[in-house]
């Protein structure tokens, strides 16, 4: 079995990932696993940019393919905030959200959107990248207690349920990490007699 490592020590999105990937013949390895590798500082301008720098430095410093994503909540009344900023919005999920809510306090526009552009990485390189998207709304007030991050106050289009009052499998068919998860393994499918030697 091939095994490939996510360039992330965030436990929620390794579950996330373990369940999207449960089909494919992939072990999947986090950065649990190499205790000693260096943080890799996000400073890029986008998504794409953060997402590429991790793959390709976790790629070289394990020295086995990696891949990497970058995601956040982008809220269109917020000028597109927080942005590449989700995680670094505030100190704690629950004052992210609160920042959230009271920044759009007075505002009628509540459409949002989740972005996830992941980054595959082989023999230090950055192959090719994937955008997923998931467009939706802010309530008014956190509702739900399953997920992470943003979920219990974004409900996607569609739906009457935050992420947050989703289960696990409800949200991983909509996700925007779901979303790029798919464009990445039909990528790798339709690559696999490059990529079999690598991997």
């Amino acid at each position: 079995m091939a095994y490939i490592v996510v360039a992330t020590g965030n436990q929620h999105k390794v579950e996330e990932y373990k369940e999207l990937l449960a089909d494919q013949n992939v072990e999947l390895k986090s950065l649990k696993d190499y205790p000693n590798c260096p943080e890799v500082i996000e400073d890029g301008k986008t998504f794409t940019e953060n997402a590429s720098k991790k793959a390709v430095e976790v790629c070289r410093y394990c020295d086995v393919p990696a891949f990497a994503d970058d995601s956040g909540l982008e809220v269109e009344a917020l000028g597109g905030e927080p942005g590449i900023f989700s995680s670094r919005y505030a100190d704690t999920d629950a004052a992210r959200i609160e920042k959230v809510l009271k920044n759009l306090e007075g505002k009628d526009n509540r459409r949002a959107r989740f972005v996830c552009v992941i980054a595959i990485a082989i023999n230090g390189e950055v192959i090719e990248t994937f955008e997923g998207e998931v467009k939706g709304s802010i309530v008014d007030a956190p509702r739900g207690s399953n997920g992470f991050g943003y979920d219990p106050i974004f409900q996607p289009d569609g739906y009457d349920k935050t992420f947050a009052e989703m289960t696990d499998e409800e949200k991983n068919k909509i996700s925007h990490r779901a979303n790029a998860v798919k464009k990445a393994l039909e990528f790798i499918e339709d690559e696999m007699s490059i990529l079999d030697s690598e991997f």
